[in-house]
């Protein structure tokens, strides 16, 4: 396939706010592609390179190049180029490098180079989620969306399950199994503002507690124990902890989901940060489980024995996890068969609290496991609005903050997948958290005016805020109230960032 096409789709799907129209534009685009494109394809209509950051700025972009009249570069041409790209090094690698771009924009037309700059930059925003890109996908092919979106599931991979449709057709999806040591994206929860909303939409439910720890998948086949993150990038040889707690359990193959937690002497967890530091610790994994030990807390169980549990109640689940796991190892909860057990509920919250939690997630007993979706039947609630933001830009500070980035930009996805500013803060900010930021923030940065830098969307961060009133001043026609910095979740991709229409539904009334 043609640069050039997937640039004008691009394009194409950047001016139109209708979601059918974007639909078929993608179906039109996959109906053009070779299997062999997809993997380029799809992170490429995305604003991602396969490569990563590749560390291209505006110095190198910005000098002009003359543009080919006639497009000649491929898809999988200009990935080659740009994997060449990335492996340049040593001495004289920055004029390597910069030959490299120019090599590379001389041979594109005008509309490509557009499209280039946008794409080594993360300026691409084009809203072509993995989600329409789902519905492209299987109308290009005649699959069931649902289907392809299950076999998504399953595969942890767009890229894997597109290639195997365009090039096998709609039976290809029979082949994606849940498969031990072959992780699933993990079921996520919607918000509640109390947990007498979440009972009274549930019903018959779990009320569990909210740990905020690192969420983690473990899987288990003999004596192959691997841990991914929800991320789905493994972690096995950071936590040998788990491990020996995997090996323990009576079952021998297994795929169990929950988290893992560093508790202090008292019994109480420590920090997120903490356990994120051990989490992340690579070098020395043994001094670092001496100092900051990790256990898991699992929640969920998704295979047994070869048996894929996915598609049971969420009641059956949780009798093969009690099955499986000895009860100090399960997240603490209470059931609730209705209203009538809110009181109950509220103390069982309070009491989470009190332990040191987040809060609870209240689950409904029916329902199966929705990997990789924010399912309606799992509610979490937490004792003060949050929200999961992406920092869009930042303002350099002034006084004692001159020459930190300070006062955040914030974001919510809407439902074209480009990001709407809610508002700014420069509250909760410790003098660490600054001096990190700012480290951070200029790593992501695409353009400094002197004033404000504008950053690739990539950084989540999660906001505590009182309220939200209407403003004119921002694009969703809201703002946030006393917004404050909570915490960066760097587990976190911008894709999960919580939605411009999940936060006008949990405040009903504040638009007209």
């Amino acid at each position: 396939m043609l640069l050039s096409r997937l640039a004008q789709v691009s394009q194409e799907v950047a001016a139109t706010s209708a979601r059918s129209r974007k639909t078929e534009l993608l179906a039109e685009l996959f109906r053009d592609a070779e299997a062999d494109d997809v993997p380029v394809v799809i992170p490429y209509l995305a604003g991602r390179l396969p490569q990563g950051r590749l560390g291209i700025g505006w110095k190198v972009l910005g000098t002009p190049v003359p543009a080919a009249a006639t497009a000649t570069l491929t898809v999988r041409g200009t990935d080659a180029r740009l994997t060449a790209l990335g492996q340049v090094s040593g001495a004289g690698s920055q004029a390597e490098r910069a030959r490299l771009v120019a090599s590379l924009m001389g041979a594109a037309t005008a509309d490509e180079q557009r499209f280039l700059r946008g794409l080594l930059t993360g300026e691409v925003r084009q809203g072509a989620l993995d989600a329409l890109a789902v519905e492209g996908l299987a109308r290009a092919t005649g699959a069931d969306p649902g289907d392809v979106r299950r076999a998504v599931m399953l595969a942890g991979s767009l890229q894997t399950v597109a290639r195997a449709l365009l090039a096998d057709g709609p039976p290809a999806l029979e082949g994606f199994r849940l498969t031990v040591g072959r992780p699933v994206q993990p079921m996520l929860a919607h918000s509640a503002s109390s947990v007498a909303e979440a009972v009274g939409k549930l019903g018959g439910c779990a009320v569990e507690e909210k740990l905020d720890g690192i969420r983690v998948q473990v899987h288990r086949d003999g004596d192959t124990v691997r841990v991914f993150t929800r991320t789905l990038d493994e972690i096995t040889d950071r936590l040998p902890e788990v491990t020996s707690a995997a090996r323990e359990l009576p079952v021998e193959r297994f795929v169990l989901d929950g988290e893992v937690l560093s508790f202090d002497a008292a019994g109480r967890p420590r920090s997120f940060q903490e356990t994120a530091g051990r989490v992340g610790s690579r070098v020395d994994v043994a001094a670092a489980a001496g100092a900051v030990p990790v256990r898991p807390v699992f929640f969920d169980v998704l295979s047994v024995d070869g048996r894929d549990l996915l598609d049971l109640p969420f009641a059956e689940r949780h009798a093969e996890l009690a099955r499986l796991v000895p009860e100090p190892m399960r997240v603490r909860r209470l059931p609730a068969a209705g209203p009538q057990d809110v009181p109950d509920a509220e103390r069982f919250l309070a009491e989470s609290l009190d332990r040191g939690h987040e809060g609870v997630v209240v689950k409904g007993l029916d329902a199966p496991y929705s990997a990789g979706r924010r399912g309606a039947s799992w509610l979490k609630v937490k004792p003060v609005h949050t929200l999961d933001l992406v920092v869009l830009a930042a303002e350099w500070g002034h006084g004692r903050r001159t020459g930190r980035l300070s006062n955040l930009h914030l974001g919510a996805r809407a439902d074209d997948g480009s990001f709407v500013m809610l508002g700014k803060t420069f509250k909760g900010m410790t003098d660490a958290t600054l001096a990190w930021q700012t480290e951070r923030l200029r790593e992501l940065a695409v353009r400094d005016d002197g004033h404000v830098v504008d950053v690739r969307p990539e950084l989540v961060v999660e906001i505590a805020y009182d309220g939200l009133q209407r403003s004119t001043r921002y694009p969703a026609g809201v703002t946030l109230r006393f917004a404050r910095l909570v915490r960066y979740r760097e587990d976190k991709p911008p894709g999960e960032a919580d939605t411009v229409a999940a936060l006008l539904a949990a405040h009903p009334g504040v638009l007209p």
